[in-house]
């Protein structure tokens, strides 16, 4: 058999079911890669060791006690060994949230998304970077080493779950779950050369973000290969039963599983091929070449699949940039945070807080209102199409410290390092990621998949992608459609 890290998450997870792996050698041999690898990436904040070895060995005593007997006990991520980005609460695991601001106490209970994933018998390894309160594209706070690119030390992970991604794509892990409330499964997965699945509001449960109040965040996986995303992708959504799809091939039967499924032929497709972005007004961007250079592969996959790609020209509200803006950041204009501790807030963090204390709650409401619309409008514009199309990212991967102006130091930077501009910080960011949050705003299930690397053959250079976006209900349309493409 090949080496443990080496197998895909579906290999792993056949290995630990049938017993020709035990739990605590999968979770041994990960802690070890962990211990070996995590110094240079910087993608985990927390490693909890001997909680996931004792919950290891007691998942073995379960297999040993349902050895030889059909009766289906097993869990379906039996003895997986997982990371939960650290703005997820793990009981008894500090959540740091990313912040040098906060108190860091252990979580008392598991949050919503570790809670279904510990009772689908997945065993968490740890905690892994993230940016202060999961606002930003990059994996960089005040708190421990910024998360590294594994294809490219020097260049970032991305964010919000840039840890995970980088986990992942240095089999630190099998696969991992993010979390995406403006692209933060889809950005850090481009950055990294995974898949990353973004599902639709409504179908993997919430809980995991308080003071969202435009309903943006919703938990994915993030996966080597369509098919590992598919497996973690069952055990995130509750029951058999997945939902009604409005398009072709999108309805998923009561008894076929996300897995399943993605190995499945899709239908011939309608897609549409946009570069329009709701940023762009506020923000002008062109797009790297190497961004057009993965589109290009896409539709030529695409193409060579059977499927017809069109030009899309879609018109997006220029009211978009700032009703997206004071949604995304009203939570953190409540957070708790004592006074004096406000120093301690990275320069994007504090200028957003106090810009979100100032606001009335009129205007809050007056934003909601828009992006209510204005998913309206973008999905009706959506509708010609069976899927859209864009690049992922309109940017190589950033170096570390780019969006802020840090240093590319060793280790985490003090605040005296950090650059105090936050409106070029998420300027910089909105140009990065120009085709994500209006994907959150709209609910719409969208997937991230790599076809591109800019040294020419796979594993060279830097790694690019694609995204698709979905109707509602066609997350295995999504997950199909990146199988067809090679992931």
């Amino acid at each position: 058999m090949a080496d443990i890290h080496e197998l895909s998450a579906v290999q792993l997870r056949d290995a630990l079911r049938s017993g020709e792996l035990s739990s605590r050698e999968a979770a041994g041999h990960f802690l070890d890669r962990i211990g070996e690898e995590n110094r240079h990436l910087g993608a985990f904040i927390t490693v909890t060791a001997e909680q996931a070895l004792k919950d290891a060995a007691a998942a073995d005593a379960f297999h040993s006690r349902h050895a030889g007997k059909d009766d289906g006990a097993l869990p379906p991520l039996h003895g997986m060994p997982v990371a939960f980005k650290d703005l997820t609460d793990v009981a008894g695991v500090i959540t740091t949230h990313g912040s040098a601001a906060l108190e860091h106490k252990p979580a008392l209970a598991d949050g919503a998304l570790a809670a279904a994933l510990k009772g689908a018998g997945a065993i968490s390894l740890g905690k892994t970077q993230v940016p202060e309160f999961g606002l930003t594209a990059y994996s960089e706070n005040r708190i421990a080493p910024p998360s590294r690119n594994p294809h490219a030390l020097s260049r970032s992970s991305g964010g919000s779950s840039g840890g995970s991604a980088a986990a992942v794509a240095a089999a630190l892990v099998p696969f991992a779950p993010g979390s995406d409330g403006g692209g933060s499964v889809r950005i850090p997965a481009a950055a990294c050369g995974l898949v990353g699945l973004k599902p639709g509001r409504g179908l993997v449960p919430a809980g995991e973000s308080s003071g969202d109040p435009a309903g943006l965040v919703v938990a994915g996986p993030l996966a080597r290969s369509a098919a590992d995303a598919a497996l973690m992708l069952d055990a995130l959504v509750p029951g058999a039963d997945g939902p009604v799809a409005d398009g072709p091939g999108a309805d998923r039967p009561g008894t076929a599983s996300y897995l399943e499924l993605a190995s499945q032929e899709p239908p011939r497709l309608r897609i549409g091929v946009s570069l329009d972005s709701p940023w762009q007004t506020i923000f002008p961007f062109t797009p790297d070449r190497e961004a057009l250079d993965a589109l290009a592969e896409g539709i030529r996959r695409l193409e060579a699949a059977g499927h017809e790609t069109t030009e899309a020209a879609i018109r997006y509200d220029n009211r978009y940039p700032g009703a997206f803006t004071t949604a995304w950041t009203a939570a953190v204009g409540s957070a708790r945070i004592a006074p004096q501790r406000e120093a301690l807030l990275t320069p994007l963090t504090r200028t957003f807080r106090r810009r979100a204390q100032q606001r009335s709650p009129a205007k809050l409401n007056e934003s909601l209102g828009f992006l209510r619309q204005f998913q309206r409008d973008t999905i009706a514009q959506y509708a010609g199409w069976d899927l859209m199309l864009m690049p992922a990212l309109a940017q190589t991967p950033r170096p570390v410290g780019w969006f802020t102006g840090a240093g590319h130091g060793d280790g985490y930077w003090p605040a005296a390092e950090w650059a105090g501009d936050a409106d070029g910080d998420y300027r910089r960011q909105c140009e990065f990621a120009p085709w994500s949050s209006m994907v959150n705003v709209c609910g719409l299930p969208a997937i991230s998949v790599p076809v591109h690397w800019t040294g020419g053959a796979q594993g060279a250079g830097l790694p690019m992608g694609i995204q698709l976006i979905g109707r509602m209900g066609s997350e295995a349309l999504l997950l199909q459609v990146a199988t067809q493409l090679g992931c």
